[in-house]
């Protein structure tokens, strides 16, 4: 039977694109379901301030009048009006061990991506690189850290089958926490001795102010990444109020030279090693749990998100040493709080200094994603026209 295609109203005709997941991954015993209530609200333009910077489009795959898959389709306006590319993203990139399937989608998204004027696709990206980025490649037998991706083994060929090439991978390292290289740990101490570098814990009853420092400093260190775009005012408010609920101050700390943000260490416990067992649902059973697991017994995992300098200390030679301070620093407050590992997560492919220092922590890349990108068909020519 043909593959039929429907478009859903964001925040509205929603819960056939939530339930793509627990069908393509429900055998999947690495898969962590997603707290249903926080996907409608990613899914809701009320709830999430992405909605404000761009649009999204919806879709799903039915076959046999079976549910099979999932997609969706998104503009950016911060993207384009930093980049100039006419680049639209796919998201969700969800399906069930179908070639066909894969491909009725990407058209879908493709199709409302064109109408808008792009010329490129890219993805998977939920919604944007700083959510869910990716394919996986390699990892597939281990669950997921909080924000990042898992798919099934068949997607890269499903992705690949349909025309998409690669565009850039990236990797999750995995550090085990008490071995820390000497070299490491010496770096560490003589950073600890400068009398005017302070490395201190985020303050909780600021947040927001905290948060806009944090975000000031990752604009600036990550500004020729690529793909980077820097998080609109609205989203680093919701990201404040997000984080307050999880954050452990002892592994979210600002380093400080003479009083003046310069750098920054944010790590999270990993929320998804919490509610693993709770099918997506929240509860008042479940709800107790996580409150248990995350205040009190406490996670053994966590996922270092961002560690970064201001792009004026790069050069300066008095503080080479520092960003490997905060590696050590983090895994240190880690080590003392009970953690057992953590992951970094993620670095690009061709970052050849984020990587370098990294691995020089003696942590391993235990996932690869994969962004892939392929030209919208007969887009150049409407363009041209236009």
């Amino acid at each position: 039977m043909a593959i039929q295609i429907r478009e859903h109203t964001p925040g509205k005709d929603i819960e056939d694109f939530i339930r793509v997941g627990h069908i393509v991954y429900g055998d999947d015993p690495a898969w962590v379901a997603p707290l249903e209530f926080d996907l409608r609200q990613r899914l809701t333009p009320s709830k999430n301030p992405f909605f404000h910077r761009g649009e999204v489009g919806l879709f799903t795959a039915w076959k046999d009048g079976k549910l099979v898959g999932r997609i969706s389709a998104q503009l950016d306006h911060i993207h384009l009006d930093r980049y100039k590319d006419k680049t639209g993203f796919f998201g969700f990139f969800d399906t069930i061990d179908d070639d066909e399937v894969g491909r009725a989608l990407l058209d879908a998204a493709e199709a409302w991506l064109k109408k808008r004027g792009m010329v490129r696709m890219r993805g998977p990206l939920t919604f944007h690189m700083y959510e869910e980025a990716g394919v996986l490649i390699d990892g597939f037998d281990t669950p997921p850290h909080i924000l990042m991706a898992h798919t099934r083994r068949w997607q890269q060929r499903v992705c690949e089958n349909n025309g998409l090439l690669k565009a850039k991978d990236l990797y999750a390292w995995r550090f085990d926490v008490g071995k820390i290289p000497e070299r490491a740990e010496k770096a560490w101490a003589e950073v600890k001795k400068m009398p005017e570098v302070k490395l201190r814990s985020v303050r909780r009853m600021e947040m927001q102010k905290e948060l806009r420092a944090i975000m000031q400093i990752f604009n600036d260190a990550w500004e020729q990444n690529w793909g980077h775009c820097p998080a609109s005012e609205e989203e680093v408010k919701k990201t404040g109020e997000d984080l307050v609920a999880i954050l452990d101050p002892e592994l979210a700390f600002i380093a400080e030279i003479d009083g003046k943000p310069v750098g920054m260490c944010i790590a999270i416990p990993n929320l998804n090693e919490v509610i693993r067992d709770f099918d997506g649902k929240l509860n008042p059973i479940t709800f107790a749990k996580l409150v248990y697991r995350l205040k009190i017994k406490g996670p053994k995992t966590a996922r270092l998100m961002m560690l970064g300098l201001s792009k004026e200390l790069r050069n300066v030679k008095k503080y080479g040493y520092l960003s490997h301070a905060l590696y050590v620093e983090v895994a240190k407050r880690g080590e003392k709080l009970g953690y057992e590992w953590g992951e970094l997560s993620w670095t690009l492919e061709d970052n050849k200094p984020i990587n370098l220092g990294i691995k020089s922590m003696g942590a391993k890349i235990y996932k690869t994603y994969r962004i892939y990108e392929r030209p919208i068909a007969g887009a150049e020519t409407v363009a041209a026209a236009e």
